[in-house]
């Protein structure tokens, strides 16, 4: 288990963040928020798709009219404003029962302006995001570090956050983005030895679902893995609901959240003689329907292995595991060999052993089958 950092917790709407809260995930609407409609049936598709808080960008005076009914219609979404140069917008956001506010340093500056924000926030307990952004940081602490980006992220971030605590204000996230992803490591990193508010993870820009979700599996999971991070964004060019899908893979490959079962597959070589590839995607297929029928599917570790030299031991190292070749598959149980079934039989087999470990019984095994088990031992 990794050893996750201590921090404050706040909440945004019905999710906790920080604390002992699990590692959340979130998104941002890509419509014009002016269209309410569009905003609305992106949020519930988002959230359908398991993204538990979804950011609104609000540029204009349409768009911060527009908030109150978007609050209406996406029901019990937690929902954050994102707030860039216009402080009354986040007012508006507020009003509208918004659940959080996001606001950039490097474009809102103005004390008095953001204690506004801060009594209106504080009056209604919910909390501000300071989104320090390396695209536009505070010029005074850019100016101050011109050969050190990332002491110019931190010190934007410390900046703000004192602002916000000489007004009495703590309900805090902090992110810290760049676009180079050591860059935002070493940010993070830093920040983290400076302060104990929670921390929303990201690599921004991070460009189209490629390259970015091997930034973000690099940038967002060392820090995971570190303990570093209480919720995160995965920035993708292009559809929103690949950044839900994106972060779900990075926390289930931490083991910090599981959203379907673990699917472990080889893949495959000279060495493979099944067709290992067709029978994983099956299933994995099979496996994700079975999951939403019972939830403690996804609790396991399935082994799907095409030949002889690491199929066993990955197999007997799963809950349930095959190791095929040469047309017959065997599989294995907790670490032992239950079945040697052929090729075609092996999807099935494997599906009746899940069914098996979840139940807690035993998996019906052909009369055949056992006879092969028994000359096998």
């Amino acid at each position: 288990m990794i050893a996750r950092r201590r921090t404050r917790q706040v909440r945004v709407g019905s999710i906790a963040i920080g604390g002992d809260a699990p590692v959340s995930i979130q998104s941002m609407t890509k419509t014009d928020t002016a269209d309410i409609a569009a905003t609305v049936r992106q949020i519930r598709a988002l959230a359908t798709a398991g993204c538990e808080i979804v950011r609104v960008a609000v540029p204009t005076i349409e768009a911060s009219k527009a908030l109150a009914d978007i609050r209406k219609e996406a029901n019990k979404v937690p929902l954050v404003a994102d707030i860039h140069f216009h402080p009354q917008f986040a007012i508006a956001a507020i009003e509208a029962g918004f659940d959080k506010i996001r606001w950039n340093p490097g474009n809102i500056r103005n004390p008095e302006r953001v204690r506004e924000v801060v009594d209106r926030a504080k009056e209604r307990g919910i909390p501000i995001r300071v989104g320090v952004n390396v695209g536009s940081l505070d010029p005074e602490c850019e100016a101050a570090h011109p050969n050190d980006l990332v002491e110019a992220i931190v010190q934007s971030a410390l900046k703000s956050v004192r602002l916000l605590e000489g007004f009495g204000f703590d309900k805090i996230v902090l992110s810290l983005k760049s676009s180079d992803v050591v860059q935002m490591i070493r940010a993070y990193r830093r920040m983290s030895e400076l302060t104990d508010y929670p921390f929303h993870l990201g690599v921004t820009e991070a460009g189209l679902i490629d390259a970015s979700t091997v930034k973000s599996a690099i940038g967002i999971g060392a820090l995971l893995a570190d303990g570093i991070g209480d919720t995160l964004r995965v920035s993708i060019t292009g559809d929103a609901i690949d950044e839900v899908d994106v972060a779900r893979r990075i926390l289930s490959s931490l083991e910090l959240r599981r959203f379907s079962t673990n699917v472990i597959a080889c893949p495959s070589c000279g060495r493979c003689e099944i067709d290992v590839v067709g029978i994983a995607k099956q299933v994995e297929q099979r496996l994700m329907e079975l999951g939403k029928q019972d939830p403690r599917v996804m609790q396991l570790t399935v082994a799907v292995m095409g030949c002889v030299v690491n199929g066993p031991g990955e197999s007997e190292h799963a809950d349930i595991g095959m190791a095929g070749g040469g047309g017959v598959g065997v599989i294995y149980r907790k670490g032992k060999q239950v079945r040697r079934v052929s090729e075609a039989e092996m999807v099935d087999a494997l599906m009746d052993e899940v069914r098996a470990v979840v139940n807690g019984g035993v998996a019906q095994v052909p009369g055949a089958a056992l006879t092969q088990i028994s000359k096998a031992g």
